[in-house]
């Protein structure tokens, strides 16, 4: 087994990892859609931002710029740690905006602890030369990055790639030619189904470096402990949003039930303090609290983890029967490790 505990000395204080960021959607919308988690569930103390969405949503940058702070704007203790991202996922389909420095320039203004270099992400619907160019492009970038980086917040590379030697190779050149104090893998939302390819990629990356590892978007149940077991410092998930925008009710163990599946309880199966004092016809009218239980749920998952690991009881037996019953997931996990076996 890989997974690791480690604490980040950050600009706005200490950070135990392995930890999720939730996503904030701030800037991506005239409201952001999530609920107030910082100083109610404990685990979460932190929050991972888009940086360009907020830089180009002019009435917000004008308040970030003339003495709000960001985390007034959040709404949020000054204390709460930040990883902005470069907005890369915007990239996807439309062209790269700005350059390295500006996007430091905005991460740097908005007091952030943690950077994620501009990245431009691969696509399956990409010719193999066009998702080259963008790997390519992405190591360029993260390299200017660091040739401007200075302070004390934390660079992370932005990596990408559809094979374990690119990932390897991607990390080594970085590590060679830049200075980061970790690395970000990205591009695995578009293929999050293929669980054994990205078990690949991840495990690849993991070999790669000792440094901080953080894999965007796959912070949901099923990814989360597969990626703890592989060794990942941190990941980040918007799937408490989305799934309750699709009444969604997320159950650490068993992944989503969709609200209309459940109809002869009178309360629902989870303890958390949104649940536990609320009816079922309560939540599913509240959208808002579903989103809540949501991320309660993926607080239980990491704790569930975090308590075997720490307890030293065997974790393999555990992940045995938490992957149980999916055959897909049970057989990314036997890969992973075998592969894992054969390293320690």
């Amino acid at each position: 087994m890989l997974y690791r505990r480690r604490e980040l000395d950050l600009p706005n204080g200490n950070l135990d990892t392995p930890v999720l960021f939730p996503v904030r959607n701030l800037g991506k919308r005239s409201s952001d859609n999530t609920p107030t988690y910082v100083g109610d569930i404990p685990d979460f103390s932190s929050a991972i931002i888009n940086a360009r969405s907020i830089r180009n949503r002019d009435p917000m940058w004008n308040r970030l710029t003339n003495g709000v702070t960001l985390r007034e704007e959040m709404d949020v203790p000054e204390d709460t740690i930040v990883f902005a991202d470069s907005g890369g996922f915007d990239f996807t389909s439309g062209e790269v905006d700005t350059t390295p420095k500006e996007t430091l320039e905005t991460q740097r203004q908005l007091n952030a602890d943690i950077y994620g270099t501009v990245d431009v992400p691969l696509s399956r619907k990409n010719r193999a030369a066009e998702n080259q160019d963008r790997i390519e492009q992405s190591i360029q970038f993260a390299l200017e990055a660091s040739d401007h980086h200075d302070g004390d917040s934390l660079l992370l590379a932005s990596v990408h790639g559809y094979d374990p030697e690119t990932i390897r190779n991607n990390i080594q050149h970085l590590e060679k030619y830049g200075d980061f104090h970790g690395y970000a893998l990205g591009s695995l939302v578009p293929i999050r189904t293929d669980y054994e390819k990205v078990t690949s990629l991840v495990l690849a990356a993991r070999k790669a470096t000792e440094k901080h590892l953080h894999v965007y978007g796959l912070g949901g149940l099923v990814y989360q402990p597969l990626l703890l077991y592989l060794g990942v410092d941190s990941f980040d998930s918007s799937a408490f949003i989305r799934a309750a925008g699709n009444r969604n009710y997320l159950i650490p163990g068993f992944g989503g039930e969709e609200l209309q599946n459940i109809e002869e309880m009178e309360r629902l199966p989870c303890p958390c303090p949104i649940c536990g004092q609320r009816t079922l016809d309560d939540i599913r009218q509240d959208r808002t609290a579903l989103t809540q239980h949501n991320l309660w749920a993926l607080a239980t998952e990491l704790r569930r983890f975090r308590y075997v690991a720490e307890s030293e009881r065997d974790i393999e037996n555990y992940l045995d029967l938490r992957f149980r019953g999916n055959e897909v997931t049970q057989r990314a996990y036997k890969t992973a490790k075998q592969q894992i076996r054969r390293l320690v």
